[in-house]
């Protein structure tokens, strides 16, 4: 039977880049979970890894056909940590082998509940995450959906794993989770973007690409960093950096003939559209 305990056990199926983010979280929190996590790799290499570590208790598809089964055996939180066209398949591999009362999360892109929901037994409550790769750094923003069936108790114990990696924002609805990957989890690859645009134009005023690398990565880093311990919004934060016929606020005009605020919501939405897509199998 799967634990009522304040801290949960936990099984990972599939150990990839950003559930393997999420689990070296858990292993830095102590107390994260009541007793080893258990986590499932494809090859028995990734698997062996893990051996000599008490915390962990790996076990190897390539070498064990019951390898999903056996790690979620009598967990209270599964967290599904494969590609989005493999969630069905592997929630039909393991659905005998959950207890009522276990949590199993998702953390793929498109795949929704009411799908998953109708593989797993009746008492097991299916919920969806949305991290992004500043987990890797324990500087994460993850958005959590509970489920239609989810109890506080799910989800706070859905938040507690991802609290681990950086900031939860729990939502009501699970349409939000789309809307979580537009801003946050794809948001990383709009700053990158932003830094691969100034750095070339830093290198198109004659800095060496070194020089326009430290030039950029530092004042991103660093503005960034000032937005986080500021109490003051980013409106304000810009205005202080604007001085009136200044330079900056040159800069800043010719950006804003550009209409950012349209552009960003052309680019969320079409973020949202792909989920949608792939919910409905495009």
């Amino acid at each position: 039977m799967a634990s009522n305990t304040a801290s949960p056990r936990i099984a990972m199926v599939g150990v990839g880049s950003m559930s393997g983010a999420i689990l070296s979280g858990l292993l830095a929190s102590e107390g994260s979970s009541d007793g080893p996590i258990a986590v499932t790799t494809r090859s028995q290499e990734s698997a062996d890894k893990y051996r000599g570590d008490d915390r962990v208790v790996a076990y190897a598809q390539e070498t064990d056909e019951e390898a999903n089964r056996r790690a979620v055996a009598d967990a209270d939180v599964v967290v599904l940590g494969v590609k989005p066209w493999m969630v069905h398949d592997v929630l039909r591999d393991i659905a005998d082998a959950l207890v009522p009362g276990t949590v199993v999360v998702s953390v793929a892109a498109g795949v929704l509940t009411e799908g998953m929901q109708e593989l797993v037994p009746e008492g097991v409550v299916v919920s969806r995450a949305m991290p992004n790769t500043p987990s890797h750094l324990g500087r994460g923003v993850t958005g959590v959906y509970g489920g239609p069936s989810a109890s506080e108790t799910d989800i706070e114990r859905v938040r507690g794993i991802f609290e681990t990696v950086g900031d939860v924002i729990v939502v009501e609805r699970e349409s939000q989770i789309d809307d979580v990957a537009a801003v946050s989890g794809s948001g990383p690859a709009y700053v990158y973007l932003f830094a691969e645009a100034l750095t070339g134009a830093a290198e198109r005023l004659g800095f060496s690409a070194d020089e326009a690398r430290r030039l950029v990565q530092g004042t991103i880093s660093g503005a960034a960093e000032l937005m986080v311990q500021s109490d003051l919004e980013p409106s304000e934060l810009r205005r202080r950096v604007t001085s009136p016929k200044g330079t900056t606020e040159q800069a800043v005009l010719v950006l804003e003939q550009a209409d950012w605020n349209d552009l960003f919501d052309r680019a969320l939405a079409a973020n949202v559209r792909r989920s949608q897509e792939i919910a409905a199998g495009e």
